[in-house]
Parts: structure tokens; C-alpha cells; sequence
């Protein structure tokens, strides 16, 4: 058996999503391959791919000590993965009951680039064991789970968790100017947990904000130019700024840009979208930011 899921990029609507907002993400060309064989060992032998080919993860873990989430080990990826597999076998008892496994999981993007490491495996093995990706996320890692609709999504789309369902809906976003949108990596991964404890700390009454960013995600999909799609953005970053109060990437790194520098995710790491009329690769490389991907290249 072999699953696929979605890397992810959260394009507007950061942080807001916690508190209910709807917004909007992008799934990428970008993301992770499950590969499930039959073993007569009541083990789960594990391998983990990178994109480069290497294995970056190897164990063996019995199927009892994931029955039981033995979380003994001292290693922070073997105890995440035991309980996220055990969480699913809570959902669907069936999948291990008699059964071992060789699993292999294959990434297509450097794991530190923050494309959904973490979410696309979840979707993964949420597919593996036929149940709910979004519950299953709920039960192990946590979050908003719009990663998750990525994962399960070729086209970009809109997010909202209402009452605690969360309601994903399929739009179109083909902007003429996609041609001028690039994203370019800051050479650092953001922990988003912490990024997310960041803005609870400082958070205040936000109901005006979370209407007023729903809003501006129904605005986004009707944006036709670069020049208004460049200061609705830097408008949005500028609300966001006040709130968590942190200058913009574009006026912390980036201030002599001519266009739109903005922060996806987790503020101050992973990706940034940039929009410009000029190519701007010369700049970001000068300023020692090598990767540099076009829209099409990046996005489904």
C-alpha cells in the first residue's frame, strides 16, 4: 500500500485560525510518500526518507509497546511517532491487531524547509488506518488543521474550524500576476508550537480581528493586480505586527524591498512569500537567501 499527501503553505490567516477565523493555504508540489508492506514479525520496522535519498530516522518498534504507548525512549521522534500510532490505533483497532509492518516514509522536500513534516505523515497514516486525519491530529500533535486539509487537497483552499469541525472548502486562486510571487526560504525552521504559545501570551479580545480576517480571505480571491494584491498584504502584516508585537520580516530584514516581504506561518522562520514586478532572486541571494522558488514551481 502507498499514500501520498500535500505539503502545505498558510498564505493568510495565521495565528487567527486558533481563534476560529476563516482562512486561506495553498498546497504544494512538495510532500510525503507512506509505503506499507506485511510483516509475520509483530514489529513495526520504520524508515524515514529525506528528499536527498538518505535515511534520516531507522527503528524497530514492537506493536505491543505502541498498543500500550511505551514512551520509555529518550528519543523525541520514536516517542512522537509511538504515540501518534497508537492514537490511530485507538481510532482502528483492526490495523494492528495480528499484523507487523515495514514502513517507509519518503519526503520530496528538505525536512527543515517547514512544509508539513509532521501533517503530512499524520494524513498519511490516517489513510493507512482509515480514519479521521483531522482527529487524529487533534489526538497527537494538536493545531488549527489546516495543514491536514493541504495534505488532502489539490487545489488551494479556505479553512475554518466552526464548533470544532473544521470546514474546508475547495476555491480558485489563479492570480494573472502569480508570475511575480515567489517564496524564499529564511535558512531556519520555525517550531510553530512555540510561535503559537507567542501569540496566546499576548493575546487580547481579538472578535473584531477574526471578522475582519475572514473578510480579507473572501477579499483575496477576488485580488486581479500586483499592486493591490502587494498592499493588502502589508496591510495584514501590519495588524498582525501590532498584535504580536514584532516588527514585519520586510521591516525587520528587509526594508529596502521593492514589493511585498510576508511571513507564512510561524513568524520569524521557514518560508516568506514575496511579491514583486522585478525577478528579485538577485537581491534575496545577495543577502544570502539561496532558495528561491517561483509560484508555479511551489504551488499545485
Amino acid at each position: 500500500m502507498e499514500f501520498y499527501s500535500n505539503g502545505k503553505l498558510f498564505i493568510l490567516g495565521e495565528y487567527y485560525v486558533l481563534e476560529g477565523a476563516k482562512v486561506f493555504a495553498l498546497p504544494t508540489k512538495f510532500g510525503q510518500y507512506l509505503s506499507v508492506f506485511p510483516l509475520k514479525t509483530k514489529t513495526l520496522s520504520w524508515k524515514s526518507y529525506d528528499a536527498d535519498g538518505l535515511v534520516w530516522y531507522n527503528d524497530e518498534i514492537a506493536v505491543n509497546d505502541i498498543i500500550s504507548n511505551n514512551q520509555s525512549s529518550d528519543d523525541k521522534v520514536r516517542s512522537t511517532l509511538i504515540d501518534i500510532l497508537h492514537q490511530a490505533h485507538l481510532m482502528n483497532p483492526s490495523i494492528l491487531e495480528n499484523n507487523g509492518f515495514l514502513v517507509e516514509t519518503k519526503l520530496t522536500f528538505p525536512r527543515n524547509w517547514g512544509l508539513g513534516t509532521s501533517s503530512t505523515l499524520i494524513n498519511n497514516i490516517a489513510q493507512w488506518f482509515q480514519i479521521d486525519a483531522f482527529k487524529l491530529l487533534q489526538k497527537s500533535f494538536g493545531g488549527s488543521g489546516f495543514d491536514i486539509a493541504c495534505a488532502q487537497n489539490n487545489t488551494p483552499v479556505t479553512y475554518q474550524v466552526v464548533n470544532n469541525e473544521p470546514i474546508v472548502e475547495q476555491v480558485s486562486f489563479d492570480p494573472s500576476f502569480k508570475d511575480q510571487i515567489y517564496f524564499v526560504y529564511l535558512n531556519k525552521k520555525r517550531d510553530s508550537k512555540d510561535a503559537i504559545a507567542n501569540f496566546r501570551k499576548k493575546q487580547k479580545n481579538l472578535s473584531d480581528e477574526i471578522k475582519q480576517v475572514s473578510q480579507m480571505t473572501n477579499e483575496l480571491l477576488h485580488i486581479e493586480d500586483l499592486e493591490t494584491f502587494v498592499s493588502f498584504f502589508k496591510r495584514y502584516e501590519q495588524n498582525l505586527s501590532e498584535i504580536l508585537e514584532t516588527p514585519t520580516i520586510q521591516k525587520e530584514l528587509f526594508p529596502d524591498f521593492n514589493g511585498l516581504v510576508k511571513s507564512l506561518g510561524g513568524w520569524g522562520g521557514d518560508f516568506v512569500m514575496v511579491a514583486s514586478k522585478e525577478n528579485p532572486a538577485t537581491y534575496f541571494k545577495e543577502k544570502g537567501f539561496k532558495t528561491i522558488r517561483s509560484y508555479k514551481d511551489m504551488i499545485l
